[in-house]
């Protein structure tokens, strides 16, 4: 098994779900970690079993990622991951059904509280002279989805943050990633599940999106959004280029003979 002695792990969501698994899955490894969550109860319960320490956040308050990495710091001296991992689903389109109020709290969670995580835990990462940053994104950041767009526009906007921390921090040895999961036997599917069930659409296992993290982290790259869905191997999603600009045809070379292979950008 691996080893993750000595390091000091956050983990917003922490109380319940995917973060608790990880945590501890991470505890088992070694590490100590600092829940941080809105659910006290379950939060404080669970710091108690890994001999962890929890942190009241809300990850929509900037003061309360901060003060979430200072609790890593005063309780274990430092902080080499933060696995951002806060989430809600919204279940609203913007129809009749639209609720600004849900809208804003979906985008402040999952969106800023990434945004808010990941601009706390720099600094601390950056005085251990490097570490991780593992956001949960979700399939909704990389493909459509029409049951729920709200969830699909903040979870979009996580694989694009993601794809840019990661190749502007990996010069400091901070791996900046995302985690990319299907729909997983969480609280946050419950809307979902029946839906599913009826349908035989497959569930993931919480299990199985541990080991999908534990994978990244093993990878050691960055700027990464590794899928995981039942029956595939979790790995890196491959983004397509994207086109580049055409060249003014004053200024091209002579056209080379055609082979019949060329594709148009």
């Amino acid at each position: 098994m691996e080893s993750y002695e000595g390091k000091v792990a956050l983990i917003t969501g922490g109380s319940n779900g995917i973060g608790a698994a990880v945590a501890r899955r991470l505890s088992g490894a070694g590490a100590k970690v600092v829940l941080a969550d809105v659910d006290v109860d379950a939060g404080t319960a669970l710091a108690a079993e890994l001999n962890g320490v929890f942190v009241r956040c809300d990850v929509r308050e900037p003061a309360d990622s901060e003060a979430a990495v200072a609790a890593a710091g005063s309780a274990f001296g430092g902080l080499d991951l933060a696995f951002l991992n806060a989430g809600v689903a919204t279940g609203s389109g913007l129809d009749t059904d639209f609720d600004p109020v849900a809208y804003r709290r979906a985008m402040a969670i999952n969106l800023d509280g990434v945004v808010y995580g990941a601009h706390a835990a720099l600094p601390a990462l950056r005085a251990r002279g490097g570490g991780d940053i593992i956001a949960t994104a979700s399939m909704a950041g990389i493909t459509a989805t029409p049951f729920d767009p709200i969830y699909g526009a903040n979870k979009a906007a996580v694989v694009g943050l993601v794809r840019a921390l990661g190749p502007a921090h990996e010069h400091e040895r901070i791996r900046v990633n995302a985690l990319c999961p299907s729909f997983a036997d969480t609280d946050i599917l419950v809307p979902l599940k029946a839906h599913l069930n009826e349908t035989g659409f497959p569930i993931l296992e919480v299990g199985d999106v541990v080991e999908a993290f534990m994978a990244i982290l093993a990878a050691g790259r960055a700027g990464e959004c590794w899928y995981v869905v039942p029956g595939r191997t979790p790995e890196p999603f491959r983004f397509r280029g994207v086109p580049g600009p055409r060249v003014a045809e004053e200024h091209q070379s002579p056209a080379a003979p055609s082979t019949g292979n060329e594709q148009e950008a």
